[in-house]
């Protein structure tokens, strides 16, 4: 069974909007924690997330009939 720590604060990620947890490393700085992983911080997943939006329209194109 996994340990549960429910009292842990949180964060929003400033890059890609979903919440975070406290980590031990961030122990001495948590004040200045701003993003949830490296990817955030450097800006690949942003730049993932509106590479994915810009290319997706808003309805699903029905399959190709081959035939």
């Amino acid at each position: 069974m996994a340990h549960r720590k429910p009292n842990l604060p949180e964060k929003t990620c400033a890059a890609c909007a979903r919440p975070f947890a406290w980590r031990r490393k961030w122990a001495r700085d948590w004040e200045a924690v701003r993003f949830c992983s490296d990817a955030c911080r450097s800006g690949r997943r942003a730049a993932g997330i509106a590479k994915v939006t810009k290319t997706t329209s808003g309805r699903l194109d029905p399959p190709a009939r081959g035939g």
